[in-house]
């Protein structure tokens, strides 16, 4: 038996996986993560609390650029990745409710006969 939750996931769930996966929609998810781990590095980095790097930083300066690009690179990973985590877990438990609600209503059927 589905609780009254569960019914409404399988509601919610079966309209949403009917549409195409909106790429806005989708960023929600993990673009805040990324984006704090990309702050987080870059405010490390220009901390200047590992001197070495500091150097080296100094020492070539297009470097910033090539950090700057993966620091983009690593949001767009992480967005993507996360939001496709996202879907699949959704897509999971509604396969899984739908089996729980077919084999409960086999279930019922057997003890009507």
């Amino acid at each position: 038996m589905l609780t009254q939750e569960d019914e409404n996931f399988l509601r919610y769930w079966s309209d949403q996986r009917l549409r195409k996966k909106q790429f806005l929609s989708k960023t929600s998810i993990g673009l805040p993560l990324g984006v704090f781990i990309v702050v987080a590095t870059m405010v490390s980095l220009l901390a200047g609390w590992y001197q070495k790097a500091d150097m080296v930083l100094h020492e070539y300066s297009s470097l910033i650029i090539v950090i700057l690009i993966a620091c983009i690179g690593i949001v767009a990973f992480i967005t993507i990745f996360s939001a496709q985590h996202k879907w699949d877990q959704n897509e999971l438990h509604y396969q899984e409710l739908l089996k729980k609600k077919q084999e409960a209503g086999n279930m019922q059927q057997v003890d009507k006969k």
